[in-house]
């Protein structure tokens, strides 16, 4: 799913749909939704509709395990990008882990660009491993500081 939603926020949300997302990368947005929260909606269209038709077809059916695999990246999507990044809701504020520090600067680097052309990192759970590293020295620092 990283992959597609990389071509997905690379391609459509800084394409073509860049109407929805371009509030997302405005500082400050004052409003609790954003335009670019209806990618949740388009989204969960066909999630909803594999899961629908999974179930109704006899047997084992791939529809149904591509569907729950969608909904699934979209509640880590909502608790990685809404939550734990964005801080919409004010919980998982600290974090001494490598992997989440880095994950949010490589979030901070990709909003640093307010238009839709020259972004980078356009990954949710994989961003480029330069940032993943530079949160672990910064992890390493810290700790021989406070010994």
């Amino acid at each position: 799913m990283e992959g597609i939603t990389w071509c997905t926020h690379k391609y459509v949300m800084h394409g073509f749909l860049w109407y929805l997302h371009a509030d997302h990368h405005e500082p400050k947005y004052p409003h609790v939704f954003e335009k670019n929260d209806l990618f949740f909606v388009i989204f969960a269209i066909p999630s909803i509709a594999l899961i629908y038709y999974g179930f109704e077809t006899p047997g084992f059916d791939v529809r149904l395990w591509i569907g729950f695999g969608i909904m699934a990246y979209g509640a880590a999507y909502f608790f990685v990008h809404d939550i734990f990044i964005h801080q919409r809701f004010k919980i998982f504020r600290n974090t001494n882990s490598a992997y989440f520090k880095g994950l949010r600067k490589g979030h901070k680097v990709h909003h640093k660009h307010l238009g839709k052309e020259e972004g980078e990192c356009f990954g949710m759970l994989w961003v480029p491993m330069k940032y993943f590293k530079e949160a672990a020295k910064s992890k390493a620092k810290n700790k021989r500081v406070s010994v």
